[in-house]
Formats: structure tokens, C-alpha cells, sequence
């Protein structure tokens, strides 16, 4: 069992990707696919004239501020294009891909965040009208349901609250969680960078391979969503799961690259 979550943001490959991902299907592997869709919401809320804004919390995180419409927005590129493309792509190659949300058979449940704290203007402050959570519980019984039929699980944002709510959740622990609990044996952490970089963005000071006791010294390289992808590896190892990679996206054999080895191994 393998999870692969892609990134949304500007770069990747996803006809490349597609190409890929059935030839490894066809060969036997068993693959779940989650995605994001940061940059085409980026796009979109251009398009509609509700422009994207960002927070950062007081450790240093950076994260969407999605009030109800950007919650629409997010909906609509993720479910409604990035989704479609990534299934069409699989279909077109002949391989039965099913498309959904987290908000689907509540695919993804979890909290929505009653405040969060950001940091503006070197001043904490506290908002309370965010569609922004945490995912508690994944669907296994559903998501075995399509792979025992035959069917490859394409899976994205929103997730959704105790409550019946849409809530946005970051797509890399949204991942981690899935493949934690599908036990699966590796999660990739597919970008448009090739991995974790000493000096970022001089692709010369990658990190190959990082061991679990030494995440915390690592931490200190990571830049913006970086930061997520190296605290949703360290949340895997720590639920069982054998190997985190994160890899570039950008190039033909992506998977099978990350599969093989390249861009940083965390084990």
C-alpha cells in the first residue's frame, strides 16, 4: 500500500504523473492519491475577486485564511478542477480512478477550530470565523471498498466537521493520517521542489536521507509548506508507517524516482 499526495502548487507535471501512477498500478500496486490545490485556488480567487490571504501563526506556520468564500473557492478547485483532471488523466490511461473529497461518506472527519491565532503586525490576534480544522478519523471501511473493487481512490480537501461542516485541512497531514491508518508501508510527498534543501532554493544542499531521531535537527531548513510536510512525516513514523519521502513532482517517473529513492528519504 502506498499513499501519494501531490501537490497543488504551481509546476507539477500531472500528465506525467498520470503516466506513472498506471504503469505502477498495472504492475500490481496498490496506490491511494491525495491531492492539494493551492495554486488553483490562488487562481481562481483572482478570477471571482475574492483574493487569496494568508496567516501565520505564532510558530511560524502559514496557512489559508478561508472565510466561507474562500471555502467555496477551495471547494471548487480542488473537487471541481485539480480532481477531475488528475481522474481523467488515470481514466484516460485505462485505469478506473474514482474522484472525492473528504467531505464525501465523511472520507475525512475531524474538528473544525473553534479560534486560531495569527500574527499581524507583530501583534496576536484571534479569529474566530475560519473554516480550518484537523483530520481525527479516516474512512478506511470506504476507501478499502473502491480498492477491493478495482477502483484507485482520488482524494482531496474539504474534509468535514463532528458537525456536518466543510472545513478546509492541509492536504499533507490530511495524507499522513490516510496512510497511517491504511497502515500503508510508504507515504510520498510529492512537490514542485526535490525535497528538503539545507539552503533552499539551491537544489545542491538536498538532504537524502533523514532518520527519525534526527527530524528535529531538520526542522530548521524547512520554509513554508515545508514545515507541514516535515511534522506530517514526523506524525507517520510515529503511527508506523515505514518511509516518508518527499520528492520533486516536476519531472516524467516522479514516483517511481521517490519509490527509488530520490529527494529526501525519511525512515
Amino acid at each position: 500500500m502506498i499513499v501519494v499526495k501531490v501537490g497543488g502548487s504551481e509546476g507539477i507535471d500531472y500528465e506525467a504523473l498520470c503516466d506513472d501512477a498506471a504503469a505502477i498500478i498495472r504492475a500490481g500496486e496498490q496506490l491511494v492519491i491525495v491531492h492539494g490545490g493551492s495554486h488553483q485556488t490562488n487562481v481562481l480567487s483572482e478570477q471571482l475577486g475574492h483574493p487569496a490571504r494568508f496567516i501565520t501563526s505564532p510558530s511560524g506556520h502559514t496557512s489559508r485564511r478561508t472565510d466561507r468564500r474562500t471555502l467555496e473557492i477551495f471547494q471548487m478547485a480542488c473537487r471541481g478542477v485539480l480532481n477531475q483532471r488528475i481522474v481523467e488523466g488515470l481514466v484516460r490511461r485505462g485505469i478506473g480512478a474514482v474522484g472525492l473529497s473528504g467531505l464525501d461518506g465523511r472520507l475525512w472527519e475531524g474538528t473544525r477550530k473553534s479560534a486560531i491565532r495569527a500574527v499581524e503586525d507583530g501583534r496576536i490576534m484571534v479569529i474566530r470565523d475560519d473554516y480550518t480544522g484537523t483530520v481525527d478519523h479516516v474512512n478506511v471501511r470506504l476507501i478499502r471498498l473502491l480498492l477491493d473493487g478495482g477502483f484507485i481512490p482520488v482524494i482531496s480537501p474539504p474534509a468535514v466537521s463532528a458537525e456536518g461542516e466543510a472545513i478546509n485541512v492541509d492536504a499533507d497531514r490530511a495524507a499522513a493520517r490516510t496512510a497511517a491508518a491504511l497502515r500503508a508501508d510508504t507515504l510520498l510527498l510529492l512537490t514542485n521542489v526535490p525535497g528538503l534543501m539545507r539552503e533552499f532554493p539551491d537544489e545542491s544542499t538536498l538532504v537524502p536521507t533523514i532518520r527519525t531521531a534526527e527530524i528535529g535537527e531538520f526542522e530548521r531548513f524547512a520554509e513554508g509548506r515545508m514545515k507541514k510536510k516535515i511534522l506530517g512525516a514526523r506524525e507517520e513514523l510515529e503511527s508506523g508507517v515505514r518511509r516518508v519521502v518527499i520528492a520533486g513532482a516536476r519531472k516524467a517517473g516522479a514516483i517511481s524516482g521517490a519509490l527509488a529513492g530520490a529527494g529526501t528519504v525519511i525512515s
